[in-house]
């Protein structure tokens, strides 16, 4: 079983410092305080919420890495969790449920799901029930478990390459793989573009896990300007794959 809390545990006195009364901003958290590695253009930064794992989770929604909202909503979830006096992993939990795919992005994620037919699968009106009463089916996590920046940007996946980067290929490749290990088997696997599908591919592949990939499936992005086109032309084959894993759910 991986280490969770142990990174967390070593940030706890940076967040302590943090503000509780007004909105984190990147002067707060792109810091050097919270800065884990540096590589040429790349900065990697802690964010609390990838340090929890549902390994009881039966969806498994992946993203490349966290972006910016994604890491200040954990932040500021975290800093009032360990308000309340909360344990490390409950601040890494409340913090995960905050911070998962917030957003616009979320909206456009449980769209798409609900389209695939996983409501049915798991009982429910809408997968937006998995972000709340049926939260202990899902597991959201990314390839890249940190969010990194490239020029002070979110990066894109592309821009450098993953395998092109030391950085990125050790958390796409090593770092992840451990992760995905800890999980159930037969879990379906929602990979959030093509970079993500095909890592996560080579992982199952080289590690010898089980899993069931919802192949095709674009990213929620709402600047990912192809992203209903791509999901009119898969969703047959999205709709087969769900129907596929619900055999074994």
């Amino acid at each position: 079983m991986l280490n969770q809390y142990n990174s967390l545990k070593h940030f706890m006195d940076s967040i302590r410092q943090l503000p509780l009364d007004r909105p984190l901003t990147k002067q707060d958290l792109l810091t050097e305080e919270f800065l884990m590695e540096k590589n040429a253009d790349l900065e990697m930064f802690f964010t609390p919420h990838n340090e929890y794992i549902n390994r009881e989770a039966r969806i498994v929604v992946v993203g490349i890495t966290p972006g910016w909202t994604q890491m200040k909503a954990a932040f500021e979830q975290a800093v009032s969790s360990l308000n309340e006096g909360a344990s490390l992993e409950k601040i890494a939990k409340s913090a995960k449920m905050a911070a998962s795919f917030s957003g616009t992005m979320r909206i456009n994620l449980i769209e798409m799901l609900d389209q695939c037919g996983i409501a049915r699968v798991i009982n429910c009106h809408s997968t937006e029930m998995l972000f709340s009463k049926k939260r202990h089916l899902l597991h959201t996590t990314s390839t890249i478990k940190y969010p990194v920046f490239f020029h002070n940007q979110n990066y894109n996946g592309y821009r450098p390459r993953i395998e092109s980067s030391t950085l990125l290929t050790k958390y796409a490749y090593e770092v992840f793989p451990r992760e995905l290990a800890e999980l159930k088997q037969d879990i379906l696997i929602i990979p959030l573009g093509k970079t993500v599908e095909q890592i996560i591919r080579t992982v199952i592949t080289e590690e010898k896990l089980n899993g069931y990939i919802l192949s095709g499936f674009p990213h929620p992005s709402g600047a990912n300007g192809h992203r209903k086109k791509q999901f009119e032309e898969n969703l047959g084959q999205l709709k087969q794959s769900v129907k596929k894993w619900s055999e074994k759910f």
